[in-house]
């Protein structure tokens, strides 16, 4: 899907959950993707981390400089780069997307490019977001969701649409990705 969007002349919005920080920073590694970083100590190591795999780092979140690094990640994107967010992050609750993306989506017709990647073999950090690191060997799925498109200055309901299609979507491939190890879901409400 992200070549489509790129031979459309527009960039891709990356969207994912934030507990699979790890596999995502992984597969889009080097291709210059400016992702929203919190301004809190933990961001701090996550911009350090990210940054040595070619990210961009802007640095704000829903409680603290949001609007700051969305308008970064605004110009960065007219400047022909892509942009992604951990849509139920900083800190939750998890699996609730926030505005974020579709905010971005909005302001620069860019569409939202959803992805889940899942691992057969794991630890899950008993943390809100349940982050998972991927055991030595394991094998690696990453399941892509069609393009969401944003009307430019959409109204507050329309946001709320999107917001919801978005979080439909991450649910739906996180199912395809566990589906593909022949794992259930453990999904909330699936």
């Amino acid at each position: 899907h992200d070549e489509a969007i790129l031979q459309s002349g527009r960039q891709p919005i990356f969207a994912c959950w934030h507990g699979r920080i790890l596999l995502g920073t992984y597969f889009y590694r080097g291709r210059g993707i400016a992702v929203m970083t919190s301004q809190n100590f933990d961001g701090e190591w996550i911009a350090r981390i990210i940054e040595r795999f070619g990210f961009f780092a802007p640095r704000g979140s829903t409680s603290r400089g949001g609007q700051r690094a969305l308008a970064q990640m605004r110009r960065m994107a007219f400047n022909g780069a892509a942009t992604g967010f951990t849509v139920d992050g900083p800190r939750g609750p998890r699996h609730k997307v926030q505005p974020g993306a579709v905010w971005l989506a909005s302001l620069t017709g860019n569409p939202i490019l959803p992805f889940h990647a899942e691992t057969d073999r794991h630890w899950t950090a008993r943390s809100w977001d349940a982050t998972q690191v991927p055991k030595p060997f394991a094998r690696a799925a990453m399941v892509v969701g069609k393009p969401i498109n944003v009307e430019r200055n959409i109204h507050a309901t329309t946001l709320e649409e999107k917001r919801l299609e978005l979080e439909r979507s991450l649910y739906q491939l996180e199912v395809r990705a566990n589906q593909l190890f022949g794992k259930g879901s453990r999904l909330e409400g699936t």
